[in-house]
């Protein structure tokens, strides 16, 4: 076997079909077998277990973890139907006193926990030979926390990918230095130090992010530290894509969202500019349709959808899971239903953490060849790739500048004249690259 590219890869949410953590490892994987990389990777319970090389999966050890990584598991096994409801029903009630005991003494994360037998297994690992460097990504910092124990028990060469903000800041004048009250927030800004300080090589997904974590870490790219840098992670083409399907104008102005929404990210902000929109233009209310896939509707848009009688205005779809009649996956159909939206709909957020953020789904959008709208707060290098492919460009809170994008919506799509975005997609092999180019 070829030495210095036997790779440990800890990931914990490892092949979860639809889940952004598991998207941005799994879609590289074919880049580093390319390159004759040799992985064994570590993974929870909660995603299919991979053919293609060693992949181990392991239960995490404390109750919390326990009782999410069975739900997932059975929903693989067996579905979401009785069985699901009965098992995973009667688990939750067994091992909720242990959870409150967890919750009480620790207050972590629920997958923090799997960091125990990644570890114990991944030593082992090393202590006989097998693996010449470890690849901790995450998502779920119980990755990261296996990482920076094997570094330290072994010395093993380590390389870090973060996806999110580790230390979350509360306003423009906060850089993170304060300690957090949260147990789990106190945790998380002491790992980044840990990584900052031991990991061979680390990496962030924007350039608010590793700046941050440079301020909060000056000893970031210093001699006998860790070198730091930023890599836009970027999407492999989604499985379902069909780059000959061709789009075409319908009775109905479709604007789409995918992914999660919260009351900081909310589809309540276009229902409302909505209301000026139909006053100005009334034939619009008939024509114009909002989609939300992936989640439920957040509190605010609920309350907007029922407080405005827009309830044949918003469709709300909720997750697409795997077709049992096509054999379809998740990720394939939601790729289907962004090709044929006419506008794509990206919502930044309203909090601090979004100059540090580029929403994953940025990603699939550019790859589904729609137009993007994009309502963005705080993040420069965000605006700026959006500007450059053509997108449609709101910033939260800019009621105006919202509602004259909607507008301006309206009557391209009227038109037939809706803004083709510009530009290739950022795939996963430009990533891959750097991060072969600095290992090696």
């Amino acid at each position: 076997m070829t030495t210095g590219k036997r790779w440990l890869i800890l990931s914990h949410g490892f092949n979860m079909d639809g889940r952004a953590a598991s998207q941005t490892i799994t879609d590289k994987m074919p880049y580093l077998l390319a390159d004759d990389v040799k992985p064994i990777v570590f993974s929870a319970i909660t995603g299919i277990k991979d053919q293609r090389f060693p992949h181990k999966q392991f239960l995490a050890w404390g109750p919390a973890a326990f009782r999410f990584d069975f739900r997932h598991w059975i929903a693989n096994q067996y579905g979401r139907g009785f069985l699901y409801k009965v098992l995973t029903g009667t688990v939750s009630i067994l091992l909720a006193p242990l959870i409150a005991l967890e919750k009480f003494f620790l207050g972590y994360s629920s997958q923090w926990s799997w960091a125990i037998p990644a570890f114990i297994h991944g030593r082992r690992l090393v202590r006989t030979g097998q693996v010449d460097l470890v690849y901790s990504t995450g998502g779920a910092w119980s990755a990261h926390l296996a990482g920076l124990w094997l570094k330290k028990s072994t010395g093993i060469k380590w390389i870090s990918e973060i996806h999110d903000p580790m230390v979350i800041r509360k306003d423009p004048n906060d850089q993170g230095f304060e300690k957090p009250k949260n147990r789990d927030a106190q945790f998380r800004q002491y790992l980044e130090k840990q990584i900052c300080k031991y990991a061979d090589l680390a990496w962030w997904f924007t350039d608010g992010a590793l700046h941050y974590a440079k301020v909060r870490n000056p000893n970031l790219n210093t001699s006998k530290n860790a070198h730091g840098f930023m890599l836009l992670p970027g999407a492999e083409p989604p499985g379902g894509l069909n780059t000959s399907k061709m789009y075409q104008y319908s009775e109905h102005l479709n604007l789409c969202h995918f992914g999660s929404l919260a009351n900081d990210r909310s589809l309540s902000t276009i229902l409302k500019a909505l209301v000026q929109l139909f006053s100005k233009f009334p034939q619009a209310r008939e024509c114009i349709r909002v989609h939300a896939y992936g989640a439920p509707l957040d509190p605010l848009t609920a309350e907007a959808v029922k407080s405005l009688k827009y309830e044949d205005i918003l469709l709300a779809h909720g997750r697409l899971e795997k077709d049992p009649v096509t054999g379809k996956s998740g990720r394939e159909r939601v790729v289907e239903k962004m090709q044929s939206a006419d506008v794509l709909i990206l919502l930044h957020g309203n909090d601090e953490w979004c100059a540090e953020y580029i929403p994953s789904k940025l990603y699939d959008y550019l790859w589904a060849g729609r137009p993007i709208w994009g309502i963005t707060h705080r993040n420069a290098q965000l605006d700026q790739m959006l500007l450059e492919r053509g997108a449609y460009l709101s910033h939260e809170g800019d009621l105006e500048g919202i509602n004259m994008a909607l507008e301006r919506i309206w009557l391209d799509w009227e038109q037939k004249r809706l803004s083709a975005p510009t530009g290739k997609p950022i795939g996963v092999k430009q990533a891959v690259d750097t991060i072969l180019s600095v290992v090696n």
